[in-house]
């Protein structure tokens, strides 16, 4: 799934800064019920997107558990990060959006409420 990604800009760098990365420990495969849900998620990214990106949404906003800030992911980036988790048992490394406006960006709560609203009113007609 690596022809999903934007390519590395250090690659085939020797001095490149995340090469000490590449030494970590082999991720360990997911878990069936890790997998089930990550496909879930990548399900939900697509119709989240599908709904809000004609509205001016460019992806979502994301609590990172390391640093507890918010962290801007667009949806390219997200769908990408599924993959290879889903594929390699982690999301490769990547750098974070530059000087992102939270404006432009929801919470995954969010997504899913606008989705359900969108839902219940089909349902309604």
């Amino acid at each position: 799934m690596l022809e999903d990604l934007p390519r590395d800009p250090f690659a085939d760098d020797p001095d490149d800064p995340a090469a000490e990365l590449g030494m970590l420990d082999e991720p360990e495969p997911l878990t069936l019920a890790e997998r089930d849900e990550a496909l879930q998620d990548l399900a939900d990214i697509e119709v989240f997107r599908s709904l809000l990106e004609p509205q001016g949404v460019l992806g979502l906003a994301l609590d990172c558990p390391d640093c507890g800030e918010k962290h801007y992911f667009n949806w390219d980036l997200l769908r990408s990060n599924l993959k290879q988790m889903i594929d390699n048992g982690r999301p490769q490394v990547h750098e974070p959006a530059f000087q992102p406006d939270p404006a432009d960006y929801v919470t995954w709560d969010y997504a899913r409420g606008y989705v359900d609203g969108v839902i219940d009113a089909e349902e309604s007609r």
